[in-house]
């Protein structure tokens, strides 16, 4: 046993030494990395991400993938022998011949001759398969794209489509969307075969018009629903083997003439099972076996010694032995032994009779197919799941015997076996076989030497065995149920990168379904996310918006950062698909409002929808009350876009005529709220002010190192200001009034809603700081009115030094007033001129502006 390259005997035993190569300073194994796949499903792209959830977007400039193109015929003939059923190993079963259907084929052939669709109905067992086989070999050269077989079984019409467009076009990594398969498949001449079919009506409709320019032959039961009356299928009815073929049959699959007691049971036989092919096969098997029983090495080998030398016995040679002591050769060492015949019921129904005489590898493979419901796995997976290395024969011993059936490109139990098993107890342990199955599975998809493409052709064992745990009960439910949704978690990946999106979408809600019983809050948000995003392929926004919705919740409750960012990215495309992000149409009009603050007013107004027509008769109670007249806004100038109720809404029901400035405020919009509110604190701060102003007088001498209300200082910096003191001129009000605000009449508000302040400032220095810390307001609310032309008096800046004011060497002229009014606008309410008061003693003129505090107009000093 070398320690450095191990052997074959160690297998298994190969991470005994981790923490020893961890402590030398060997570095551990990586993990294996997540198998991320990029797709194209219409005009999207799909990654297939196993960790977190699928991601899908816009398919980018420059990544669409090149325009599908028609298979060679040597790929052609490549995916058909992916999609055949694989050879089973082991001892091959007698090729039998195609009787009594000569007619029949004949008659298909033509009909897809003509370019015209026919449906073939037989019971299960009738030979339907076999004759598909021989018709399908007929019209190789028939169509452009060759002949295209399919399996029905499980099958909707839109996979059928899906399925027909991979196998007659080379698109790999490729799923087109309703529009673009459509397009595609009309493009499409074939003979497409569809065998197991398991629907009808305007299902097949569908399926026969996405395709019009293939002919379909398509095989089906008897309890499969009839296509519509005018579709263009013409049915050819399968009926059972005559005596005579049904003889003939059973004495080619024997391989040797029948006695006559074989010939009278046969007879028998066939009445009961009206000639089915199939009974007659499985008849030809348990006589083979009753061959096999008469003469066996035992009767010449009592002590086994050249079995244990030269092995088992072939069968073949003993069912040779069997056959020439029929013909009458004598052998003195051979001995038969008297085995009697079947009985007509177990002719009938040979199932259990042919599984106790075959090997015990085969016996358990039967067990585990009933436990998948009748699925059978592939034979690579039978030494796994049966415990031999050379299970893998089973599969031919129980094809051999007809016990199996193709489908598609696996097998399962033929018609009435499973009923058959059940009845004699091969349901037994069923569940636990089910879970040993999902535990293989779990761990077979998730490898990754494991292509998405083998992991799409064992869909229908897995999905058996997924949706066989998750009805469990007892103690191992639980158990039962996580391995389940272990399985889907691996499974659906697989799945999805193998575009087998049927059995994609049942895997997630099997494992979704799993994860709720159990509680697993995690997995159930990722099959919410994974179900989303194959609507968003699918088209179905609705339903993807339900599920990514669910999915977010979920996730955002366990913290799941990145999962919810990754919901949330697939459900803005999905508003982005639905049109839930389209623009509005924006409003013609200015910028900004006309009135009031632009971050206070609403919208534009909206145009008045007509109102809907009653649904119902009124009562009889009287005449209906005419509907309730809007509130009286409490201002008029601001335009509501929409009424906003304040108090609870009975009250305007109650006082529809209700007027005033309570009413208009309790039915006005929000910014008439805001507006009174700005009024009473402008109020509150000219009654402050006006108050400091008229007690911060104490002494006949205003300080002389700060600007108080009865001087103001000219920001300039010139020497050419009026000081000294100068009389009132006539009409102008008492210099005692100066701490008095003057306001306006009118209590209507001013355009700017702002207050001016008294001090005067020269324009051409607006932005220099003024020498006054606190400069107070001496005016009341502003007012929308014109002032009279006048001619402001200049003042002069405060010395530095605490001194009292210089008087101006020269004196400008006092403001002059006119007698007369002055002339403002018929809408514009007049006001007083402005006052010139001087100050008491020695102080400066303070010059008083009607709405701002900066000169109407100015003139230089004279």
């Amino acid at each position: 046993m070398d320690p450095i390259n191990p052997g074959s005997e160690e297998y298994g035993h190969d991470t005994e030494g981790e923490e020893a190569r961890q402590a030398r300073g060997v570095p551990a194994q990586t993990p294996a990395r997540a198998r991320v796949v990029t797709l194209v499903s219409g005009e999207l792209l799909l990654t297939v991400n196993p960790v977190d959830g699928s991601e899908i977007e816009p398919c980018p400039p420059g990544q669409e993938p090149p325009a599908p193109r028609p298979r060679t015929p040597e790929e052609r003939a490549e995916a058909a022998r992916a999609t055949a059923p694989p050879v089973p190993s082991g001892p091959a079963a007698p090729a039998l011949p195609l009787l009594e259907r000569q007619e029949e084929r004949e008659r298909l052939g033509g009909i897809l001759t003509r370019g015209r669709c026919a449906r073939l109905i037989g019971s299960p067992g009738s030979g339907r398969t076999a004759l598909l086989d021989a018709v399908a070999a007929d019209c190789a050269d028939l169509a452009p794209d060759g002949v295209v077989r399919l399996s029905g079984h499980h099958r909707t019409p839109t996979e059928l489509l899906h399925e027909l467009f991979t196998a007659v076009r080379y698109a790999p990594d490729q799923r087109p969307d309703r529009t673009g398969l459509l397009d595609r498949l009309r493009d499409i001449g074939a003979v497409v075969v569809v065998d197991d079919l398991e629907f009808g009506g305007a299902s097949l409709d569908e399926l026969l018009a996405a395709a019009p320019e293939c002919a379909f032959l398509l095989a089906a039961g008897p309890e499969t629903p009839a296509p519509s009356a005018d579709a263009p299928v013409e049915e050819v009815l399968l009926a059972g083997l005559g005596r005579g073929a049904a003889l003939e049959l059973l004495a080619l699959a024997v391989g040797r003439p029948l006695t006559e007691d074989e010939t009278n049971w046969a007879g028998d036989l066939w009445f009961e099972s009206e000639g089915l092919p199939l009974r007659f096969v499985q008849a030809g098997a348990l006589l083979r076996q009753r061959d096999r029983l008469r003469v066996t090495p035992a009767e010449f080998d009592a002590f086994g010694a050249l079995e244990e030398a030269f092995g088992t016995t072939d069968p073949a040679a003993a069912a040779a032995a069997a056959a020439a002591a029929f013909d009458g050769v004598e052998d003195p060492d051979v001995e038969l032994r008297e085995i009697p015949l079947p009985s007509l019921g177990e002719g009938a129904a040979p199932a259990a009779l042919l599984a106790s005489r075959l090997s015990r590898s085969a016996q358990t493979a039967l067990r585990f197919a009933v436990a998948l419901g009748g699925e059978v796995p592939h034979q690579a997976h039978l030494p796994a799941l049966v415990g031999d290395t050379h299970a893998d024969a089973a599969l031919g011993e129980l094809m051999a015997c007809g016990l199996l059936s193709p489908v598609g490109p696996r097998y399962r139990l033929a018609a009435g076996v499973l009923t058959q098993l059940l009845a004699h107890g091969y349901d037994h342990e069923a569940a636990d076989r089910a879970h040993t199955v999902a535990q293989h599975y779990a761990w077979w998809t998730a490898h990754p030497s494991v292509t998405p493409d083998r992991a799409a052709a064992e869909a229908d064992a897995l999905l058996a065995a997924l949706t066989a745990l998750i009805p469990g009960t007892g103690d191992t439910a639980a158990e039962h149920r996580a391995t389940a949704v272990l399985l889907a978690r691996a499974a659906a990946p697989a799945l999805a990168a193998g575009l087998h999106w049927g059995a994609w979408e049942r895997a997630l809600r099997a494992g979704q379904e799993a994860a709720r019983l159990t509680g697993e809050v995690a997995e159930e948000a990722y099959f919410h996310h994974e179900l989303g995003v194959l609507a968003i392929c699918a088209g179905n926004l609705e339903r993807a918006r339900a599920e990514l919705e669910a999915s977010i919740g979920m996730r955002g409750v366990l913290a799941d950062k990145r999962g919810t960012v990754a919901g949330r990215r697939a459900l803005a495309l999905v508003a982005d698909l639905s049109g839930a992000h389209a623009a509005a149409p924006r409003a013609e009009g200015p910028a900004s409002p006309p009135l009031g603050t632009p971050a206070l007013r609403g919208p534009a107004a909206r145009p008045a929808l007509p109102r809907p027509e009653p649904v119902t008769a009124p009562l009889p109670g009287g005449p209906v009350r005419p509907a309730a007249s809007a509130p009286v806004p409490a201002f008029p100038g601001f335009a509501d876009a929409g009424p906003t109720l304040v108090a609870r809404p009975g009250t305007a029901e109650k006082d529809p005529h209700r007027t005033g400035l309570k009413g208009g405020i309790l039915g006005g919009a929000r910014r008439n709220l805001v507006a009174v509110g700005a009024g009473a604190l402008l109020v509150a701060v000219l009654g402050t002010v006006v108050t400091l102003g008229a007690t911060s007088g104490n002494g006949e001498t205003p300080a002389t190192d700060r600007v108080t209300s009865d001087s103001t200082a000219d920001e300039s910096g010139t020497e050419d200001g009026l000081d000294g003191e100068e009389p009132p001129a006539e009409g102008e009000a008492d210099p005692g009034e100066t701490g008095r605000a003057t306001r306006s009449d009118s209590p209507s508000p001013s355009g700017s809603g702002s207050a001016s302040p008294s001090a005067s400032t020269d324009p051409s220095t607006p932005g220099s700081p003024s020498p006054s810390d606190t400069p107070s307001e001496t005016t009341g609310p502003p007012t929308e009115t014109t002032p009279p032309p006048t001619r402001p008096t200049t003042t002069r800046p405060p010395t530095t030094a605490p001194s009292s004011p210089k008087p101006s060497s020269t004196t400008p002229k006092p403001p002059t007033t006119s007698s007369s009014p002055p002339p403002t606008t018929p809408a514009t309410p007049t006001t007083e001129p402005p006052t010139t008061t001087p100050p008491s003693d020695g102080g400066e003129t303070t010059t008083l502006g009607a709405s701002s505090g900066t000169p109407a107009g100015s003139e230089p000093p004279a």
